[in-house]
């Protein structure tokens, strides 16, 4: 799978969870840019992404993620 299918399918699980079709992820993207992106949201993203990828992020990964670039790193990883 390439860099821009797993993009594609991150924006629609990103706009899915905070109910938003504008919004577009890119490696840069951090929860600082999705107004709606607490706490309890990073959690029902992440669970939302494993289920997409039919992957698990072990809990070093999640917490150490600084942007949506680095999680995609990890899917590739993955895959």
């Amino acid at each position: 799978m390439k860099k821009d299918e797993i993009y594609e399918r991150l924006n629609k699980v990103f706009r899915d969870i905070f109910d938003d079709d504008s919004i577009v992820v890119t490696e840069s993207t951090t929860s600082n840019d999705i107004e709606d992106w607490d706490s309890l949201e990073h959690i029902n993203l992440i669970v939302a992404i494993e289920q997409e990828f039919n992957m698990k992020f072990n809990m070093n990964e999640v917490t150490t993620m600084k942007n949506v670039g680095e999680m995609v790193d990890i899917i590739i990883s993955r895959i």
